[in-house]
C-alpha cells in the first residue's frame, strides 16, 4: 500500500523544482493571483518560520511584518500558484520551527546571516 501512495505522489510533484531553502532564510515567493477574468503575480517576501510535512504535501509558512502586523502564509510546494521562490539571503538558526519570532519586535525579530 505505502508504494502504492509514493507511486501517485511521484505524479503530483511539480516538473521544476524550487531552489534549495530551509527554516530562517528570507525568501520572495512569486504567487499568482485571480481576481475575476485577470490573472498577476504578487510576491511576498518573508521569513521562512517552518517546513512541514515531505513529497507531494511539503508546505512552507512564510513570515513577515505588514504595516506593524505580522502576516503568516502557508504555501504548498507544488501548487501551480506558486509560481517561484527567490531565496534573498539565508539565516543561521538553531531550531525546526521558529515560532519564538510571533513575540518578538523590531531588531529582536532579526535571524542571523549565514555567511
Amino acid at each position: 500500500m505505502n508504494e502504492l501512495i509514493k507511486a501517485i505522489e511521484a505524479e503530483q510533484l511539480r516538473g521544476e523544482a524550487l531552489p534549495e531553502f530551509n527554516v530562517g532564510d528570507t525568501v520572495k515567493v512569486h504567487v499568482r493571483i485571480k481576481e475575476g477574468a485577470r490573472e498577476r503575480v504578487q510576491i511576498f517576501e518573508g521569513t521562512v518560520t517552518k517546513i512541514q510535512n515531505g513529497g507531494a504535501r511539503e508546505n512552507f509558512t512564510v513570515r513577515r511584518l505588514a504595516y506593524g502586523v505580522g502576516v503568516e502564509k502557508t504555501f504548498p510546494v507544488n501548487a501551480p500558484s506558486v509560481e517561484k521562490v527567490e531565496v534573498v539571503r539565508y539565516g543561521r538558526v538553531r531550531r525546526a520551527k521558529l515560532f519564538y519570532l510571533r513575540d518578538r519586535v523590531g531588531k529582536a525579530a532579526k535571524v542571523k546571516e549565514a555567511r
